[in-house]
């Protein structure tokens, strides 16, 4: 695989629980040439239930799934990990995989941002926004959420088999 990735790890902040084992996999560009593959490539991958849309602009997370964000249109700045977490840029064709329990929020967007999300097998997912009634429910749903069989990228390979272990 020649596609450059980086990792992010986050702490739990009281509010976000983000994921104590996992971490975010960021892959650059994975489809900037053809970012109209991004779906069909997820779903050939198991990874399925996908919408095409935006990041919802509060910062929120799910407790029973994992997810992946792949960029189809414009750029944005995502702030990744809750309150303390870190901004980040994204363009098209840039892939974000997401634990389960790991916060995010978009800051900002061009006009054209579209993205496609999706969860390994189809898994349902919910919105958890960080009320403090939500603990301790969420953490062992966050703990209990299996690891995917498949990257959403690489299929049978890929840094989601690699670094989630």
């Amino acid at each position: 695989m020649s596609i450059a990735y980086k990792l992010f790890k986050f702490d739990d902040d009281g509010i976000i629980p983000n994921n104590p084992k996992l971490p975010i996999i960021l892959y650059y560009g994975a489809f900037k040439n053809h970012p109209q593959e991004i779906e069909p490539t997820f779903n050939l991958n198991n990874w399925q239930n996908s919408w095409v849309n935006g990041v919802y602009d509060y910062h929120h997370y799910h407790s029973n799934a994992h997810e992946v964000l792949g960029v189809r249109a414009g750029t944005a700045k995502l702030l990744i990990g809750g309150m303390l977490g870190a901004l980040i840029e994204v363009k098209t064709g840039d892939v974000l995989i997401l634990p389960a329990g790991t916060g995010h929020k978009k800051e900002s967007s061009s006009p054209d941002f579209e993205i496609v999300g999706a969860y390994p097998e189809g898994m349902d997912y919910n919105v958890r926004t960080g009320e403090p009634g939500e603990r301790p429910k969420v953490l062992q749903e966050i703990q209990s959420v299996k690891k995917p069989s498949t990257d959403p990228v690489y299929g049978d390979l890929g840094q989601v088999l690699q670094q989630w272990v």
